[in-house]
């Protein structure tokens, strides 16, 4: 039976908390950054957790990433 191998475009995209919860990046927030105010750069700093929806069809691709 062949391993089940991780997406690897998703390890890099996604992180998994110790509790089992995703979190991911917002996007606008990689280049460009010189026009942008202070305030949505500060807004788009953190990394927030993904709905519960979007984490179910994710689990397949982040298998075997602890």
């Amino acid at each position: 039976m062949p391993k089940m191998k991780t997406h690897s475009s998703l390890k890099d995209r996604f992180k998994i908390t110790g509790t089992g919860k995703v979190k991911r990046y917002k996007a606008y927030r990689n280049h460009l950054l010189s026009h942008k105010s202070g305030r949505q750069k500060r807004v788009l700093a953190g990394q927030p957790l993904m709905a519960a929806g979007d984490v179910r069809r994710l689990k397949q691709g982040l298998s075997n990433l602890k």
